[in-house]
């Protein structure tokens, strides 16, 4: 046997960016206030991957897709024989190969309805201009991110094992040849890169590099930025901003149904233990405001969700009572909601920053820790 250099560094590199970008965007996915950086990452994925697709056309032999082995029986022989040493490959055995193509559908597919999700259930990116035509399926495209997601990550897992069995049970090299790029050949064979190649793989680098960069030291930028309108709810309804103001913030109204503000505003004298009485002329004009502009009317993540949980309850009037609201909050702490910052369960503003704009998004939440 004779030691071989079989993957050049950039093979090596970018596997390595690939297994940081993926694991970062997964592991902070489910974090609300990450939401950015869960983006971030999740482009730079997208532009090490399609730099990688070229690689399988233009790199150096066993790094190309037609270097792979899709051979049938070859494959039956690798998976009938986990605990023996069988056939040596160069470069990618079978089973690697099959994997491989399978991540790269599975990446391909997950970083698609990621995008997808961005833009129309959050209002956010490139592809924000599909949010008012298709948020009603909002929630289907996050599923989906969500689904492929997941699947890419068993994939991977079973990669891993694949690997590992190579490792410690077959007795291969896979891992190493991974680390400094050298396997075990009964024939010798030197991969080199040529000029071209190594132009193309600076700038393969260098691209993936800077767009992790630029995401998360610009964060307006066209691919993260927000479309949500900021709203003067001063402009838009004088009366609304001043009576309803004058107590508490202007909540968004698209925060209930017409049938809560409906039965909200026919029941002033007891608003919630208080008296708010309005001439007839003034209420008669902030509930037709209200019901123009309630969650039935609006493209917002929030009102959708809020609709959608009061389906089985529609006479609801207090935000925080509606089940979306109880469900986005179950893991905040009663201290909190007690604390001298918020106060109230009602005190909105505290943790979501330009709330009483309209503006009711992830990265804008900031949770006050709670006392003592």
């Amino acid at each position: 046997m004779t030691k071989s250099y079989v993957w050049p560094w950039v093979n090596r590199l970018s596997h390595l960016l690939l297994i940081v970008f993926l694991a970062t965007a997964y592991l902070i996915g489910d974090y609300k206030k990450l939401a950015d950086y869960h983006v971030a990452f999740g482009y730079a994925l997208g532009v090490v991957f399609v730099f990688r697709i070229i690689w399988g056309f233009v790199g150096p032999r066993y790094s190309k897709f037609k270097d792979f082995n899709f051979n049938l029986a070859d494959l039956k022989a690798y998976l009938l024989s986990p605990f023996r040493k069988g056939k040596p490959y160069i470069g990618h055995n079978p089973a690697s190969s099959y994997a491989i193509i399978g991540m790269i559908l599975l990446t391909f597919l997950t970083i698609v309805f990621g995008v997808l999700t961005q833009g129309i259930e959050k209002n956010h990116g490139i592809l924000s201009l599909l949010h008012n035509a298709y948020f009603e399926h909002m929630e289907l495209f996050s599923h989906l991110h969500e689904f492929f997601a997941n699947a890419l990550i068993a994939l991977i897992g079973i990669h891993i094992a694949g690997t590992l069995i190579d490792k410690f049970i077959k007795k291969g090299d896979a891992i190493d040849a991974m680390v400094n790029g050298y396997k075990k050949t009964k024939t010798h064979v030197s991969v080199r890169l040529n000029i071209w190649q190594k132009l193309f793989a600076i700038l393969w680098i260098g691209v993936s590099l800077f767009t992790l960069y630029y995401m998360l030291a610009t964060k307006d930028n066209m691919w993260i930025a927000s479309a949500n309108i900021k709203q003067d709810y001063a402009q838009l309804h004088q009366d609304f901003s001043k009576e309803c103001g004058s107590c508490h913030i202007t909540y968004p109204p698209f925060l209930l149904p017409k049938s809560s503000w409906v039965s909200m505003m026919e029941h002033l004298d007891n608003h919630f233990g208080e008296d708010a009485s309005l001439d007839e002329i003034s209420k008669n004009s902030i509930m037709a405001f209200l019901s123009q502009n309630s969650a039935e009317h609006s493209t917002q993540e929030a009102a959708f969700k809020i609709l959608k949980s009061m389906e089985q309850n529609s006479t609801i009037i207090a935000i925080t009572e509606t089940p979306y609201w109880k469900h986005r909050h179950r893991k905040i702490k009663k201290e909190v909601f007690a604390s001298a910052e918020v106060k109230s369960k009602a005190n909105c503003k505290a943790c979501h920053s330009g709330i009483q704009n309209g503006i009711i998004e992830d990265n804008r939440i900031h949770i006050p820790r709670s006392e003592g």
